[in-house]
């Protein structure tokens, strides 16, 4: 068992902590005048004495080379200490490891601060009897906790292990974001590894945002985060009086034990939950967003010019005559990018020039420590919280029309097969001569709008240059594989209160494409610049998806018919050919879903392994330096690349980490933001009825996206229907046990808005119905009729007659699908002329021959268990040869869709078809031929079965029986003797001899 260290030692800032870390801070000793540690004045001889005494021990520290370049007086590092820990492989008292370490008598009072340091850090232990041990050797865990709504929590493991399952005993102690050591002490009742908390190492939370509640006297706020499951106590007193419900900011004073709630005094009221802009003043601090900048980075604000100023042009080149542009969205205030694009030779010269931040941005001033806290500009709606002051972000550094700025430039020649073949960068100061938009940009270029390109006169041979080069580089990210999913993006329209009035689709024109493919071209040279030089940088990556994600997706393709080439490594230009060859299908929605889900989050880092998604192997991000971190550190590493040197921020690693959380944490806050409005919008709107598609599939339901409103809410799996439906992660369905009815992801679904939870920012449906059938689309239509067209009358006239009693066959055995049926015979009797009764067997589908297949169902019950096989050339000679012919699935909507697609759209049954078709014909006339030479005698005695197989006596007889007479081929085709369609679906299993399962598939 070990010591548990008190809470008012959690809270050390990281500051604080650093400073207890070291020893005898130089900059403090010369500051003061003082010595910084006792012994520090002694002579030069007796510290020499004592340099040469602790060489033989202290100068076996791997690090402490490091050591002595950061204290005058090094003491022992961190990972020294550890391998003394582990060499012994016992816990030591301190005493015992001072003088294994030989720490003198002055150092002892540095040296237990480093050791606190280090036990705060989870890198050492205390036990009871105030030994120091390793954790690993104590087979503890280190980890940060993530609280769950219910009170219970897992505990995400800093070596990248399995989660630890936290019991709601263990959470009373911790709170969502803290840091602690756990020993593993079972399993839960799901076979997890279960945890028991042995030390908390660092406190997360120290304010929280919340709303007021009073119970009885007694001050209560919730927190709005509802990882933080525990309520906090307001202490009595303080001067902030809020009134119950509304939002405030409580600052923790007491942090929860295993016998006490957190306790907190409230430090800010917000105000009101419904206020205006409250949603993102909650979001702010919920996630720890910094909002206001520090008086340090205000100060060098203020300092900064206003404009471009004449020594600022030294060393840069000018392109102030070129016609850079900007094209950027209606809303956009900072311009990061502008572009210029000419003919060269046989290929092209493209210019980007990206606004430098890095000239009024030092490092590690107080601009570029805001900047690193924030890591990024966070874009809620209506509301921009931006990573650098507006007199930057908005104004000096924003490419701006008609004014001059600085800009590094990325200067390349691209062939005409999309391949750059030279680049260089360089500052420069530019002159943007338009803020174009790419409304305004598609109108001119693509809608050939006459207004929009007189006005646009002077620069539409430079954008008309750019739009040819942007389909060159499209063809060139076709060719290098570069994944390209279709994503649906929404804005937010407001009325006068701040609220959403409508939410509409956000339309990417080829404009859009055409800077998105320019940003690209300059973000890979900038990567290209940094490697080749073997300079540090930050580098955007994508790795390729898990072996465990690969087999799930290539498992749910299997029911598709599809695959994922590539093998066990499969490349982008893999995911986009299953792309390319989905994308006209109906259900292409559903397949990209899964797709897109099976690959991995891209992030920053040090180590450059390339860019799945993009199909690249280096890739950074240079271009946005006014909202991303990590492009102004490119943007100083290219500087000091040019300059002949190397720029050091620090631990790249750890950058890349920061950068990577912060972007993770802004796009959190946004969804929040826009979660809590989407609920303001429908809570006047409980009770209506919508259409919409599953987006999600979980274990406890199906998230459904409403169509126009782009609104998500979760149809509990309660709702679904009276079965117990289980979750099939896999496939993403939930499958009925009962009723075997499953629903999956981009299933159409309508359902009933029943409730609005604006405390948490949920909207709950029910299921009116679903699925529904989806219709064909327009595309799938106008193959049909192509199909149609190209094949023989008599052909299509056959496979009309095949349609016909494979439908009414249908109907009978499912009658759950008979509206489905009816709906389609019109279509089917539209499309084929009726005619008088051919010559050869098989009658037009006219509604002299529809009569009588429906008349005798009324007469029989309906057999939902099979259905008879439509009778196709194919079937039919299988069936003569002794084949063993199987029948079809029972006939829902998917199963007519396979019928329709069988018997009209694919050309080569199409062919064959006819071919028979013709071989039919010819074989009629010659058994015609043959029987005028006859006498009458010998036809009468011909046999009732010699009757049925004449194809001339066909002519004389009822309509409705050539329907039948097709229908018993079918049934002769499954091995059975002719008789009536009604009596064939009365015993469909006894005839054949086969068994027929609950869903109607027949299996002999």
């Amino acid at each position: 068992m070990t010591r548990r260290t008190k809470n008012t030692q959690k809270n050390t800032t990281p500051t604080k902590r650093n400073a207890a870390d070291r020893g005898a801070a130089p900059s403090a000793a010369r500051q003061t005048g003082r010595a910084a540690a006792p012994g520090a004045g002694r002579s030069r001889a007796a510290r020499k004495a004592a340099a040469a005494h602790t060489s033989a021990i202290r100068q076996a520290d791997p690090f402490h080379e490091r050591e002595s370049q950061k204290y005058e007086q090094p003491l022992p590092s961190r990972e020294y200490v550890l391998q003394v820990l582990a060499e012994r492989g016992v816990p030591m008292p301190f005493a015992e490891l001072a003088d294994a370490l030989d720490i003198q008598a002055h150092e002892r009072e540095h040296f237990d601060r480093r050791l606190r340091a280090m036990e705060r850090d989870g890198q050492i232990v205390r036990n009871r009897r105030d030994a120091y041990l390793l954790p690993a050797k104590a087979d503890l865990i280190k980890g940060r906790v993530e609280g769950h709504p219910d009170g219970f929590g897992f505990l995400r493991r800093d070596d990248g292990g399995p989660d630890i399952f936290l019991g709601p005993r263990e959470m009373r102690e911790v709170l969502h974001g803290d840091r602690v050591l756990v020993r593993i002490s079972g399993q839960d009742r799901r076979g997890r590894p279960e945890g028991k908390l042995v030390e908390v190492l660092e406190r997360a939370n120290t304010r929280v945002v919340g709303r007021i509640i009073n119970e009885h006297g007694v001050m209560i706020v919730v927190p709005e985060n509802r990882r933080l499951a525990q309520d906090i106590l307001v202490a009595p007193g303080g001067r902030k009086k809020p009134e119950p419900g509304q939002i405030v900011t409580v600052e923790l004073v007491e942090q929860p034990t295993k016998f006490a709630q957190p306790i907190g005094r409230i430090v800010e009221v917000l105000g009101n939950y419904a206020d205006p802009g409250m949603e993102i003043e909650i979001a702010l601090r919920k996630h720890d967003l910094p909002f206001d900048f520090s008086a340090e980075a205000k100060a060098e604000t203020r300092k900064l010019p206003a404009a471009v100023r004449k020594k600022d042009w030294a060393g840069r080149e000018d392109l102030t005559q070129l016609p850079l542009v900007t094209i950027d969205g209606e809303t956009a205030k900072d311009f990061d990018d502008a572009v210029y694009c000419e003919k060269q030779g046989k290929g092209f010269r493209l210019i980007v020039a990206i606004a430098d931040v890095s000239h009024y941005v030092e490092a590690g001033k107080g601009l570029d420590k805001d900047a690193f806290d924030r890591g990024n500009s966070v874009y809620f709606p209506r509301r921009v919280i931006p990573m650098l002051p507006e007199k930057l972000s908005n104004g000096l550094c924003s490419l701006n029309p008609q004014v001059e700025r600085l800009a590094m430039v990325a200067d390349m020649a691209i062939s005409m097969t999309g391949d750059i073949k030279s680049y260089r960068f360089y500052p420069a100061v530019i002159w943007s001569h338009a803020r174009l938009t790419y409304t305004k940009v598609a109108a001119a270029l693509y809608d050939k709008d006459p207004v929009v390109r007189n006005e646009l006169t002077d620069l539409l041979p430079h954008l008309e240059n750019l739009d040819q080069l942007f389909r060159v580089l499209l063809k060139a990210r076709a060719k290098r594989g570069a994944i390209d999913f279709e994503t649906t993006e929404t804005r937010m329209i407001f009325d006068d209160n701040g609220k959403i009035a409508q939410i509409v689709p956000e339309v990417r024109n080829d404009a859009h494409r055409l800077i998105e493919e320019c940003m690209l071209a300059a973000n890979v040279c900038a990567s290209d610049f940094l490697a080749k030089r073997e300079h540090p940088a930050l580098y955007r990556i994508h790795e390729s998806p898990s072996e465990d994600k690969l087999a799930k997706l290539r498992e749910f393709l299997k029911e598709f018919g599809l695959g994922l080439g590539g093998g066990d490594e499969p490349r982008a230009g893999d995911f986009a050919k299953l792309l390319e060859q989905v994308r006209d299908r109906p259900d292409a929605q559903l397949l990209q879903t899964v797709m897109l889900r099976s690959l991995k989050q891209a992030m920053y880092s040090p180590d450059n392994v390339g860019h799945f998604g993009l199909a690249y192997e280096a890739y950074t991000h240079f271009t946005s330096p006014i909202r991303r971190y990590p492009d102004l550190l490119v943007h100083r590493g290219i500087k000091a690349a040019l300059e002949g040197g190397e720029y050091r921020p620090g631990d790249w690693e750890q950058i890349g980490l920061h950068c990577s959380m912060t972007e993770r944490r802004a796009d959190e806050a946004t969804r929040d933001v826009v979660a809590f409005l989407k609920c303001y919008f429908m809570q006047d709107r409980v009770g209506e009825i919508f259409t919409g598609s599953v987006s999600a599939v979980v274990s406890f339901g199906l998230f459904v996206a409403l169509d126009d409103i782009f609104i998500e809410g979760l149809l509990h799996i309660s709702d679904l229907g009276s079965d117990y439906f289980h979750y099939d992660e896999t496939r993403h369905a939930l499958l009925g046990e009962r009723t075997g009815k499953q629903f999956r992801l981009s299933d159409r679904v309508k359902v009933q808005l029943v409730r609005v939870d604006m405390a948490t920012n949920k909207i709950d449906f029910r299921l009116i119905e679903g699925p529904l059938a989806v219709e064909k689309p327009a595309a799938v239509a106008v193959e049909v009729e192509e199909a149609e067209a190209a094949t023989p009358r008599r052909a299509r006239r056959k496979k009309a007659a095949v349609e016909t009693v494979a439908l009414a066959a249908a109907a009978e055995a499912a009658p759950d699908v008979a509206p489905a049926v009816e709906a389609a015979k019109p279509a089917r009797k539209a499309r084929v002329k009726p005619a008088a009764a051919p010559a050869e067997d098989v009658i037009a589908p006219d509604a002299t021959a529809a009569k009588p297949v429906r008349k005798p169902r009324a007469k029989v019950q309906p057999v939902p268990e099979a259905a008879p096989a439509p009778v196709t050339p194919a079937r039919r000679s299988r069936a003569r040869a002794g084949a063993v012919v199987p029948a079809p699935k029972v006939a829902q909507p998917s199963v007519l869709d396979d019928i329709w697609q069988k018997a009209v759209d694919q050309d080569a049954a199409a062919q064959k078809l006819a071919a028979e078709e013709a071989a039919s014909v010819r074989a009629g006339k010659k058994r015609k031929a043959a029987e005028k030479t006859e006498d009458k005698p010998a036809k009468k005695a011909k046999t009732p079965a010699a009757k049925a197989k004449s194809k001339a006596s066909a002519k004389a007889k009822p309509a409705a029986k050539p329907v039948k007479k097709t229908a018993a081929k079918a049934a002769k085709a499954s091995a059975t003797a002719a008789e009536p369609v009604e009596s064939r679906a009365s015993k469909p299993a006894a005839r054949s001899g086969g068994k027929t399962s609950t869903k109607g598939t027949r299996r002999g």
